[in-house]
């Protein structure tokens, strides 16, 4: 069962319509400081603001350590509740739960040290764009949090306890082992083990490699399991993945590498060697930044896959983008189902 310590933050997240518990709170308190003094943690550091960069990444461990607790409870809540208390109050703490994965990851990306320091956009919006309480307020933080669509989007059926977490791709990941485990379910990268190109590291891959900054990794207990990855100058990036990264990609895997490969092997290799379409002008000026976005079959929890999308767009939200597209066959029913999903 609950402790009497969850109860209480539980009740301390939905405390009265217009005032907030302790721990609620806190979590606007460090989120807002954080937003507002995110310029001391500039790349490289200020001079002689060492203090200051020291301060805002302390800060930032009390966020994220606040964000795991409230994830954790929604966990704990999903095993330890009765049925009727837990579907009358889990599409609340699942909102929240989401928020926190999307608010949590973007807090790690802002003290990323390889991104710059971004611009947070800031903007009305109209009443009926936000939602009440401390899930209204959070989102309002958020640089897409005008984007009321986003934000809106049913409870699953079957509430699961599966804990996630969201973070900006590292430094020290092995990008391929991630990629491998994060999609082996599919059968996308099974050739990888065979040291073959598959499809999905055809198009994953130029991300990881050009635009690491904007790559962010969806963790259940199993593992990576989804990523959001984009480029926020689409039309640079593509232009650089054209180039250099593709040739330089089938000059290491031949054409004829495929002879005597397995079907997925040679279909790997026909996917590589195949021509890109174009991406038409109009696009490119209305939507500058390019998108993409995928997960394990197992992961069931679409609020998961929502929170990837949040974060990455605040991320690109906040170095300026204005637009985002993301390039899907017209034959390919699963990626246009899973994107239709989302919104």
């Amino acid at each position: 069962p609950l402790t009497l310590g969850e109860v209480r933050t539980l009740v301390e997240l939905f405390y009265l319509p217009y005032q907030h518990g302790p721990l609620a709170q806190h979590l606007l308190e460090h989120f807002r400081w954080l937003r507002a003094n995110r310029s001391s943690v500039g790349v490289p550091a200020p001079a002689g603001d060492g203090c200051g960069a020291g301060r805002w990444r302390g800060q930032a461990r009390c966020f994220g350590l606040l964000c795991a607790r409230v994830c954790c409870l929604h966990s704990r809540f999903v095993r330890g509740a009765g049925r009727a208390l837990l579907y009358d109050l889990h599409p609340y703490l699942w909102d929240i739960r989401n928020l926190l994965l999307a608010a949590g990851a973007f807090v790690l990306w802002l003290g990323c040290q390889s991104v710059p320091a971004p611009t947070l956009l800031g903007g009305n919006a109209e009443p009926w764009a936000r939602r009440g309480g401390l899930f209204g307020e959070l989102q309002a933080l958020l640089p897409v949090g005008n984007c009321c669509d986003l934000f809106y989007h049913p409870p699953p059926l079957f509430p699961s306890s599966q804990t996630y977490v969201l973070r900006p791709l590292q430094p020290l990941d092995k990008v391929g082992a991630v990629a491998c485990r994060a999609f082996r379910g599919a059968g996308w990268l099974q050739a990888a083990a065979q040291r073959a190109p598959a499809p999905a590291g055809r198009l994953l891959g130029s991300f990881l490699s050009l635009s690491p900054e904007y790559t962010f990794v969806l963790e259940d207990e199993e593992g990576p399991c989804g990523y959001a990855a984009a480029a926020l100058c689409a039309e640079g990036f593509l232009q650089q993945r054209d180039c250099s990264w593709l040739p330089a990609l089938r000059h290491k895997y031949p054409r004829d590498l495929g002879v005597g490969a397995s079907g997925l092997g040679q279909e790997a290799l026909l996917f590589l060697h195949a021509e890109l379409p174009a991406v038409p002008p109009p696009v490119l000026r209305r939507f500058p930044s390019l998108l993409q976005l995928g997960t394990a079959p197992r992961v069931l929890d679409a609020g998961a896959t929502r929170s990837l999308v949040i974060c990455l767009l605040s991320a690109l939200r906040a170095s300026g983008s204005r637009g985002v597209f993301c390039l899907v066959s017209a034959a390919d029913r699963q990626q246009l189902s899973f994107y239709s999903k989302l919104g």
